[in-house]
C-alpha cells in the first residue's frame, strides 16, 4: 500500500463525501479515521420518512458505524446497534467490508414529541434512555461472531462508544461527528476517530503509555476538539485540506481513501425463503387490508415486496406447511 505526506493539502482524488480516509499523526503515531457521508447518507435517510431528530441521530450512528468498521480488519458484516426504552426504541446501522452501508431506525412518536428541549443538551439519553449498544463483527458461516455490548453512558453517542473503548477495550478512543442539512436541504455527515494503542516497552514486560505518548494524545484530543461542524460538513473542504488544517504541525500522513456507498442486502428470494418458514395460515393474516396480497416492507431500504395468492402458492409448493 503507498501512502503519503500531506505537505500538499491537494488530494489525489478530488472526491469528497462518501469515503473513508486513513491517517496517522506523525509525531505521535496516533491512528485515525476520517468519514464523510453525503449523497450515501441522503438517500438512506430519504427511503424513511423519520423526524429530524430521528434522521439526525441515526445519522450519527452510519457516521460512527463506519469510523468503527474502518479501523478493523474483517471480511464480512460490522453492525452497530443501539436497544432502549426511550423515544427511539432501536437504531441500526451496518457496513460491509466492501463499503455498502444501510440503517433504519424504530421509534415512538409519542414518546419523542414529549422529549422535548432535552435532545439538544443531551441527545442520547433523551432519545435512547436508559439501554446498550452493540458492536457485532460477522464474517459468516464457519466463524466465531463478535459481539461487544456496553451500557449506554454519555450525553453522546459518541461518548457512547467512547465509554465502550475504555470499559471493554480499554483503548483511548476520541470521537467527534456532526450531522446536518446542506443548504439545498440534503443530509451530511463527518466524523474523525483517534485511538491510541498501548506503546511495547523493551524489558517492561508489557504494554504501557510513555509520557510523550501521552503528551502527544492529549495534544491530538485538543487539536480534533478544535474542529467544528462547519469543517465536517462543508461540502467543498476536501479530506485532507480539515486533516492538514488540524494536524499539520505535527505531521499527517495519509493512505488511499476507501469508498461508501448504500447497499441493501435485501430481495425478493430471502423473502419468500423467510415466508416458507412460517405457517401459511400465519402469512395470510399479513394481507393488505382489501385485498389478496401480502406485503412485506424492508425496515433499511423500504423496498416492498408483494405476494398474492398464485405467488404465495409458490412460495409453499412442494413444501411441508410448517404448522402442520
Amino acid at each position: 500500500m503507498t501512502d503519503a505526506a500531506v505537505t500538499n493539502p491537494a488530494p489525489q482524488n478530488p472526491a469528497v463525501d462518501d469515503l473513508v480516509q486513513p491517517f496517522q499523526i506523525e509525531a505521535s503515531h496516533l491512528r485515525g479515521r476520517m468519514v464523510r457521508l453525503g449523497p450515501t447518507l441522503d438517500e438512506i435517510l430519504a427511503r424513511h420518512a423519520y423526524p429530524d431528530a430521528v434522521a439526525k441521530f441515526l445519522g450519527e450512528t452510519m457516521t460512527l458505524a463506519v469510523l468503527l468498521s474502518s479501523m478493523l480488519k474483517y471480511e464480512g458484516i460490522f453492525t452497530l446497534q443501539t436497544k432502549g426504552d426511550g423515544p427511539i426504541k432501536l437504531m441500526v446501522a451496518d457496513v460491509t467490508s466492501v463499503g455498502d452501508v444501510r440503517a433504519y431506525a424504530q421509534f415512538d412518536e409519542e414518546e419523542l414529541r414529549k422529549a422535548g428541549d432535552d435532545v439538544d443538551i443531551a441527545p442520547a439519553p433523551a432519545l435512547l434512555g436508559k439501554g446498550h449498544i452493540a458492536f457485532t463483527v460477522d464474517q459468516g458461516q464457519n466463524t466465531d461472531r463478535y459481539q461487544g455490548i456496553v451500557e449506554l453512558y454519555g450525553k453522546t453517542l459518541a461518548d457512547c462508544v467512547q465509554h465502550y473503548f475504555r470499559q471493554s477495550e480499554q483503548i483511548d478512543t476520541g470521537v467527534t461527528v456532526s450531522v446536518g442539512r446542506s443548504d439545498q436541504g440534503h443530509w451530511r455527515a463527518g466524523g474523525i476517530m483517534l485511538q491510541r494503542l498501548p506503546e511495547q516497552q523493551p524489558g517492561a514486560g508489557g504494554a504501557q503509555l510513555s509520557s510523550d505518548s501521552e503528551d502527544g494524545w492529549r495534544r491530538a484530543m485538543v487539536l480534533m476538539a478544535s474542529t467544528t461542524s462547519d469543517e465536517l460538513l462543508d461540502p467543498d473542504l476536501r479530506a485532507n485540506d480539515l486533516l492538514f488544517r488540524l494536524f499539520h504541525e505535527d505531521g499527517v500522513r495519509v493512505w488511499p481513501p476507501s469508498h461508501l456507498r448504500f447497499g441493501c442486502r435485501c430481495s425478493r428470494e430471502r423473502v419468500v425463503t423467510m415466508l416458507s418458514n412460517l405457517p401459511r395460515a400465519e402469512v395470510e393474516t399479513m394481507k393488505v387490508e382489501g385485498t389478496d396480497e401480502v406485503e412485506v416492507v424492508c425496515q433499511f431500504c423500504s423496498t416492498a415486496y408483494r405476494f398474492d395468492e398464485a405467488a404465495l402458492d409458490k412460495v409453499y409448493e412442494g413444501k411441508d406447511d410448517p404448522s402442520a
